[in-house]
């Protein structure tokens, strides 16, 4: 192994620096959906005992916004797991700049690999979450309309 002087570790610092802040946000919006599943399970919960515990309850509509429900969950679970390989991309492309840097391998194809992976798992999250944003407006409007209200009346 070669022993680098302060000098040459600054700018491989500085070049890692770009990911680790990647990671930094996407981890922000990673708790974002973990959050957003929380609720669709916890409102999951609720709907399943209404319909067990109140034989008056419209079952249409309340197996309705289970499905709905059950959807976005799906929706939520792709995107948690493209969030995360796209960390991942990012901490082995951490990984690999320090090994090319160190061992002085020219392997930019292994480089431009990892972060073109990363940012396409992060593009394919962020759209399937937005699926999941349209549907979570959907059943809220199915919900106005249920209680006959004109709030969001197209215009």
């Amino acid at each position: 192994m070669n022993d680098f002087s302060l000098t040459e570790l600054v700018p491989i610092l500085q070049t890692a620096i770009g990911p680790v802040i990647l990671i930094s946000g996407v981890g922000l919006l990673l708790l974002s959906m973990t959050n957003r599943l929380g609720r669709v399970i916890d409102r999951s919960r609720i709907l399943v005992h209404e319909l067990r515990d109140d034989p008056a309850v419209h079952k249409e509509i309340v197996m309705g916004q289970i499905r709905i429900l059950a959807k976005r969950a799906k929706l939520l679970q792709q995107s948690i797991i493209l969030v995360t390989v796209s960390v991942l991309f990012a901490a082995v492309l951490i990984i690999a700049l320090f090994l090319t840097a160190l061992f002085h391998f020219e392997y930019a194809w292994l480089i431009s690999t990892l972060f073109i992976g990363c940012l396409a798992a992060l593009i394919c999250a962020l759209v399937i979450f937005i699926r999941d944003l349209n549907l979570s407006l959907e059943a809220f409007k199915m919900d106005i309309m249920e209680e006959n209200l004109d709030i969001l009346k197209e215009e």
